[in-house]
């Protein structure tokens, strides 16, 4: 593809980013564009000054933090002894995707938009500003930008005439190639690759630790409509270290009879062994992926059969639709398995909020999993596969291994011992909270005050004798909101209201910091307009100043938020 090749760096936390760059990928070589696709820390930053033209797609994390697999390249491109004509000779764009429920929405691309010109690199066109909370969600905002980025791209470097673009009926090449193997190979690859060596560091991604599960206990009442579980592993030898406030990722398996429907459905052979040979030269194989790897480990442990589908999956599988006028184009392919890995995306790991201290519990790692259950027109409900994975974990029938790891959470809590928190955790939000008050109290940190909300006190009151006995002990101050006991809803907001000259004494007289988690629909939302109606009612402030008092808790890190959809 003659071109001077465009160039798509990613930040990725939960492979929203990684998932746009690819599509950014696929249009590129559509429009005959050669095209590279990498994350940012994949990539030698140090060449950046000798590529004309580059797009950046990048997630902004918990409290406007980049994601993990951009940090290096954030470091050294916020250098101050770069010079402000580094990247003159590049073209670029930059594409965010945040969550306006977040006081620093989008600010990781910001403020790359910001730092790529002041190092003299030309904006082919404004940031694009994704947005987790639209009702369209962030294509809202990517499609119209594409469209334009396109345009512009066009106009320097037009598709060549003899060639024209390829319409979207026509399917690009696969990434990879599926060789199958006559037999299986003597040594199980799986296996030495699940075992591998022993890791260099603490466990990873790369490298995660098999933690043998101790417990799966179910914490709502049976009657209540959602099952909840507290989940425990044993972490021992991992060197695993975590602090209140970080995540465990949990990479999950698909259900076994999944698998086998899948295999069935699509003629392939569980226990067949394959090679992946990539199409182009410099695209790496998946580092999950053992080589050869069996059919059945491949559907077990990497595609996600059951997600619901992307857009790119209808728009490549239009182009290989059996319908009778398309058979002629189906015969084309030789081998229609190899879309396999473009069809499906690859499981990503999930996230949990660490429930539990260290401190508290030694070698052990807590999580609270709301198992996720839903109906849709689907003849069968739709199910998370990460929380109903773990929710059918037994160990009491045998042993039991999930591989994890951990990173650091946006969530940090302040040292000082004197130092009040509030901390506001409705539902399975409350998760990180137990993990702060636990660290708090084993070092003899006081002040912590914990609002939290659940429907009824007798179904869904997560950790309620731990929660009276610390405060029995003195060492928490419980506000709690059952928002189905009363015939008025009572949440949070409503209570945060209520104690409304402790929170404005705690804040503004004490030094407070303030910590929410939860849901992000509409609760965060709420929290925010209690706090600045109590600025205003106790602190006497105006709209505007009571706004702006709220915007500098978190502009100093005073107010922090970890919220899911």
């Amino acid at each position: 593809m003659p071109s001077p090749g465009l160039l798509v760096l990613f930040g990725s936390q939960t492979g929203t980013a990684q998932d746009v760059s690819e599509r950014l990928g696929r249009e590129a070589r559509r429009r005959r564009l050669e095209c590279r696709v990498q994350a940012l820390d994949s990539y030698s930053v140090v060449n950046l000054i000798s590529e004309p033209l580059v797009i950046f797609v990048c997630a902004t994390a918990g409290q406007g933090d980049p994601p993990d697999n951009m940090k290096n390249f954030w470091r050294f491109i916020f250098r101050k002894n770069l010079p402000p004509t580094s990247l003159c000779q590049m073209d670029f764009a930059v594409l965010g995707l945040g969550d306006s429920s977040y006081a620093k929405f989008n600010f990781v691309a910001k403020k790359l938009h910001r730092r790529l010109l002041q190092l003299g690199g030309s904006a082919l066109l404004p940031a694009c500003l994704g947005d987790d909370q639209h009702e369209l969600g962030p294509d809202a905002a990517i499609d119209p930008w594409l469209h334009d980025l396109w345009e512009k791209v066009l106009g320097l470097y037009p598709v060549p005439p003899d060639l024209g673009v390829i319409p979207p009926g026509v399917p690009l090449p696969s990434k990879f190639t599926l060789r199958f193997l006559p037999e299986a190979p003597k040594m199980c690859s799986e296996e030495q690759h699940v075992a591998g060596a022993d890791p260099p560091g603490p466990p990873s991604e790369q490298q995660p630790f098999l933690a043998p599960m101790v417990t799966n206990q179910r914490v709502t009442s049976p009657s209540h409509f959602q099952d909840v579980r507290l989940i425990e592993f044993d972490i021992t030898g991992s060197g695993l270290s975590f602090a209140a406030g970080d995540v465990v990722l949990i990479r999950p398996q698909n259900q076994a009879s999944h698998v086998q429907q899948f295999c069935r459905v699509l003629g392939l052979d569980p226990d067949q062994y394959f090679t992946l040979l990539p199409r182009e030269p410099g695209v790496p194989c998946p580092t999950q992926l053992p080589q050869p790897c069996s059919v059945r480990h491949l559907v077990s442990h990497y595609l996600d059969v059951a997600s619901v589908p992307r857009r790119s999956f209808f728009e490549l599988l239009a182009c290989l639709s059996p319908h009778e006028l398309e058979r002629e184009k189906l015969l084309q392919f030789s081998a229609p398995q190899d879309y396999l890995l473009d069809l499906i995306p690859p499981i990503r790991p999930r996230a949990f909020s660490i429930a539990s201290s260290l401190l508290a519990h030694p070698s052990r790692l807590q999580i609270l999993v709301a198992v996720v259950h839903y109906r849709t027109r689907l003849k069968e409900p739709r199910r998370g596969l990460c929380s109903s994975w773990l929710a059918s974990l037994d160990p009491g029938r045998g042993p039991v291994q999930v591989p994890l790891w951990v990173r650091p959470g946006s969530l940090t809590f302040p040292e000082t011992p004197d130092t009040p928190v509030i901390m506001v955790g409705p539902g399975t939000g409350v998760a990180p909270f137990r993990a702060a008050v636990q660290e708090r109290v084993a070092r003899g940190q006081t002040g912590n005050f914990l609002f939290f909300g659940c429907r009824w006190r007798d179904q869904d009151f997560y950790w309620e004798s731990e929660w009276l006995e610390l405060e029995r002990k003195g060492c928490l101050t419980l506000f709690t909101a059952f928002s189905r006991e009363q015939e008025r809803k009572v949440y949070v907001q409503h209570r945060l209201r209520e104690l409304g000259p402790l929170v404005w004494d705690l804040l503004d007289r004490r030094g407070a910091y303030f910590y929410l988690a939860g849901n992000a629909k509409g609760m965060p939302a709420d929290v925010s307009e209690a706090l600045t109606s109590v600025f205003r009612e106790e602190g006497g402030l105006s709209g505007p100043d009571a706004a702006n008092y709220l915007a500098r808790l978190q502009r100093t890190m005073r107010f922090q938020s970890e919220t899911w959809a």
